[in-house]
């Protein structure tokens, strides 16, 4: 009769351990986490007013106020991207603390 080597009863205890230690481990949720949608303003670049080629005063005077205003919408959209993310966050998770 052959000597039981000392790595083989180590080796078995190591794969008993490490699969009873995957089996006790929580099974991912089927359902997926909340995802909001973010509306097309926000996934658009934004549009900013360029002087024509030959530009007067009056072309330069209203390129800036269209300018002004397409920066307020560019970053009303800005604000309206990191708001939905934010609240996604928090919508996530609410989601992961409410998982048993």
């Amino acid at each position: 009769m052959t000597p039981i080597r000392l790595w083989t009863p180590l080796a078995l205890s190591v794969c008993a351990i490490m699969t009873a230690s995957c089996a006790a481990l929580p099974q991912p949720s089927p359902v997926a986490p909340p995802r909001l949608i973010l509306s097309d303003a926000v996934t658009r670049p934004c549009d900013l007013a360029v002087l024509p080629e030959a530009a007067t005063t009056a072309d330069l005077e209203a390129a800036y106020v269209r300018r002004g205003g397409q920066i307020l919408t560019c970053d009303a959209a800005r604000r309206l991207a990191v708001e939905t993310l934010q609240a996604e966050r928090a919508l996530i998770d609410a989601w992961v603390h409410s998982r048993p």
